[in-house]
């Protein structure tokens, strides 16, 4: 169904709009939001103006009516003359004389007002116009009453410079009545800005008697105890005092109140882990021990009735609501809570953004692949076809017998022409004489297809070489697309690391704290996985490394792995705790030992080399030797490690990373420039180590008196577009020395046969397992054999694995003996 509305355009005619039921209800929807919306905020608005007007301190200070319009005509300027409206009803309902001095003071400070948004409209000017409006109506009224005096004036003053503090209380605390943000976290000014302005409110209230007992006691009091429950013994006496402060400038018999509101809100305060009935004994203890001292006005009976009222109410007060109030309330748990709520959704939603990017590289990947597959498709009949079609383009069309070549015998000419055309490819040349003959026979221009097909072949070359190479840029993108989804796959999880459910862990670790003698605040496990842990204790005091010297220690023995303090940070900004991550370490340590030298003696040599230790507990060993020696040598074997770092320590897996080296390094340059890598990736874990040899002459690995040679055959980078690398893995042990080198090592002694088994004797016969020795000896024996010449670019690595121990050993405290 469709409604139809008839609408008259510009130039006279009637068109028609046609709307669903659908877009009507939501309109109707949005509409009655609107209206409710609207209904509440002008109940507020008048609520609060009603009190306000009859807010009298002083006796007859009237110094809330001109801020409340104020911030009424600044922030919800529609509601202005209902809050006039407002003001005006409280005050008559004073007297008539207070309601002339409020119309007086509101038309004044609209004419203040008017005049100073003619000259700007700044909002930093509305204290002024208020004071001024304040403070003129007050001295216009006491000069007509009692005529011109000092006092008035004082008065007037006083009144004005009060209205002007007000304004600025009342902007920050009015508009938290109509905040529609979900996410509001209230400073502690801005409490006691809102205490003031419920105070302000409850003046309003002064007078007003149920049974004989005071609304503004009860109020006051219900407010006290909704404060302490919440936000504890500081918020709690902060209510009390500022709320027993405004009423007594309202009443000075309420003056005694303050140091009963005061007084109460800090025990109940104190008492609020006791739940709603300990923190409304507090008040009733206050109000008892209270009633005790002092003149009152008010009998003690009295006053322990309005508090059991407001007890009472306070006992009523749905559960929901004191929850929400404590969400804006920093330093609850329910606020605490809701941050890291927020912190959490705002984290996964971000997971979710990199997620979201991994599955399209991933998907991109995918298609890239899929391309190249398509490609690998098509079929030799398929070339075959498109070759033939463009030889008989240039030949056959223009011969007068193609109709009897083509239609009557296509099979036999088809096939005549294939074999020519891999006779072509194979040999350059149409040598099967049989063929020639049978071809001679068969067609009248045989030698001109002949030649248009020995043409059209060298094209058909260059074009596949061409496909070839895209094909290969395509797998290149596939496999670099690929890595960079499973990094941010790892990064998405690293994002989303939280604390896990470990109580008994963490109780376990706290008494063990305990039990050494240190004080602990905090425990928190975040992750219990061996080769992973993850630990933050936040101790009261760590200033002689308590958390490395003893901590770590005891969790390496309860947890039966070596953990070591990753990081410290205060906790506080004035105290002494610090916040202490622990972590396990890895299981094996290196020591490296370098030597290398230039050809001649040269500064700049053609070899370069690097040692980085990545993420994830992974080291990484390089050697990388540029096409001849030089500076330009230097350049290319430079530029393969630079790039080899930085796509190591983004994350992307070691092969995918050669692979991308060897696409950048053979597609940059057309010039013949190589290099060779020898690349070795050690986890630090389980001490497993991967070779990726592209180029590289064999690494070698000393275990005792025992030396193992690990080779792999792949061309230097550079070479091939497209290139698969081999990748040998070995075990290595605590103790066992990886040595790595160039070729200028191992190809330097002129008289010898078999370089092999002459470096694996060489390495065997070192008595010392110090890398840097070993290191130096080899580079200084290898010198010796060239007859003290360098004759090419040399660079030696050697690594020794060893278990880690950390600094503090491990500590077991004495088990409980049974009674």
């Amino acid at each position: 169904m469709f409604q139809r509305f008839s609408l008259k355009t510009i130039d006279g005619q009637v068109g028609t709009i046609e709307t669903t039921p659908l877009k009507t209800a939501r309109s109707q929807e949005n509409s009655e939001l609107m209206s409710s919306d609207s209904i509440k905020k002008t109940l507020i608005i008048f609520g609060v103006g009603l009190l306000l007007g009859r807010a009298v301190i002083l006796l007859h200070l009237l110094p809330f009516v001109i801020p409340f319009l104020a911030v009424i005509f600044h922030t919800k300027r529609n509601y202005t003359l209902l809050a006039a409206f407002a003001l005006t009803v409280g005050a008559t309902t004073v007297s008539f004389s207070f309601a002339g001095h409020a119309v007086v003071a509101i038309v004044f400070y609209f004419l203040i007002q008017g005049f100073t948004n003619s000259i700007t409209n700044e909002k930093r000017l509305v204290p002024v116009t208020v004071f001024l409006a304040t403070g003129s109506a007050r001295y216009l009224g006491s000069v007509i009453s009692d005529g011109n005096s000092w006092y008035n004036f004082f008065t007037a003053t006083v009144e004005a410079g009060l209205a002007m503090i007000v304004t600025m209380i009342f902007f920050q605390s009015i508009p938290l009545f109509f905040e529609k943000k979900r996410k509001l976290t209230l400073k502690h000014e801005e409490i006691v800005c809102l205490v003031i302005l419920l105070a302000s409110l409850m003046t309003g209230t002064v007078g007003w008697l149920v049974f004989q007992l005071s609304v503004e006691q009860i109020v006051a009091r219900y407010i006290v105890l909704i404060f302490a429950f919440v936000g504890g013994a500081a918020i709690g006496s902060t209510v009390g005092v500022v709320t027993g402060l405004i009423l007594s400038l309202a009443n000075v018999a309420n003056l005694f109140y303050m140091s009963l509101l005061a007084f109460s809100g800090l025990l109940g305060g104190l008492l609020k882990e006791g739940k709603k009935i300990l923190v409304a004994i507090g008040l009733i203890i206050s109000t008892l021990l209270m009633g005790m001292y002092g003149d009152n006005q008010v009998p003690m009976e009295m006053s322990l009735y309005e508090t059991l009222v407001a007890v009472a109410l306070f006992m009523l007060t749905p559960k929901k609501w004191t929850e929400q109030l404590s969400k804006y309330i920093p330093g609850t748990i329910e606020h605490s809570q809701e941050q890291q709520q927020y912190i959490r959704k705002v984290r996964d939603v971000t997971a979710g953004k990199v997620e979201q990017f991994s599955d399209l590289f991933l998907s991109l990947s995918k298609s890239f692949t899929l391309l190249e597959t398509n490609g690998e498709k098509t079929t030799r009949e398929r070339e075959v076809d498109l070759f033939l079609s463009k030889v008989t383009e240039k030949t056959c069309q223009t011969c007068m017998k193609k109709h009897q070549c083509w239609t009557k015998k296509f099979q036999e000419t088809y096939s005549l022409m294939e074999q020519i055309m891999r006779e072509c490819e194979k040999e350059g040349e149409v040598i099967n004489r049989n063929l020639q003959t049978e071809w001679r026979q068969h067609c009248i221009i045989d030698e001109r297809v002949v030649d248009a097909m020995k043409s059209e072949l060298n094209q058909h070359h260059a074009s596949k070489r061409l496909k070839q190479q895209l094909i290969e840029s395509r797998r290149l993108v596939a496999d670099q697309l690929k890595g960079v989804s499973k990094v941010m796959e790892d990064f998405a999880k690293d994002i989303q690391r939280e604390k896990q459910e470990h109580e008994k862990q963490e109780t376990e670790i706290t008494e063990a704290i305990q039990q050494a003698g240190l004080d602990v605040e905090m425990v928190d496990v975040y992750n219990l996985d061996a080769g992973n842990i993850d630990i933050e204790i936040t101790l009261m005091n760590n200033s002689y490394n308590e958390g490395e010297k003893i901590v770590a220690p005891l969790l390496s023995n309860i947890l039966n792995e070596t953990i070591i303090v990753k990081h410290s940070e205060p906790a506080t900004l004035t105290g002494t705790e610090q916040r202490v991550t622990f972590g396990s370490t890895k299981k094996f340590e290196i020591m490296e030992g370098i030597a290398h030298a230039a050809k001649g003696g040269k500064l700049v040599s053609g070899d370069s080399h690097s040692t980085m230790e990545l993420g994830a507990g992974k080291y990484a060993i390089a050697i990388s030797d540029g096409m001849g020696n030089g500076a330009r040598a230097h350049v290319e074997s430079q530029e393969t490690i630079g790039l080899l770092k930085n796509i190591l320590r983004s994350g992307i897996e070691e092969t995918v990373a050669i692979k991308s080296i060897n696409s950048i390094l053979s597609l940059r340059s057309q010039e013949e420039v190589f290099s060779t890598l020898d690349l070795a990736m050690i986890d630090l874990q389980d001490g497993f180590v991967k070779f990726l040899k592209v180029g590289s002459i064999p690494s070698y690995i000393k275990r005792g008196n025992q030396v193992k040679a690990v080779e792999a055959g792949n061309l230097p980078i550079g070479i091939l577009h497209d290139m698969d690398v081999d990748v040998v893995s070995e075990q290595l042990k605590s103790g066992d020395l990886l040595i790595m080198m160039s070729d200028g090592i191992y190809e330097a002694p002129p008289m010898v046969e078999n370089n092999d088994i002459w470096m694996k004797r060489i390495i065997k016969e070192l008595e010392t397992d110090d890398p840097q020795e070993v290191a130096d000896l080899l580079m200084e024996r290898v010198i010796r054999e060239t007859g003290n010449e360098i004759n090419d670019d040399m660079t030696v690595i050697v690594a020794r694995l060893d278990h880690h121990l950390p600094k503090w050993a491990s500590i077991s405290l004495p088990q409980k003996k049974d009674a």
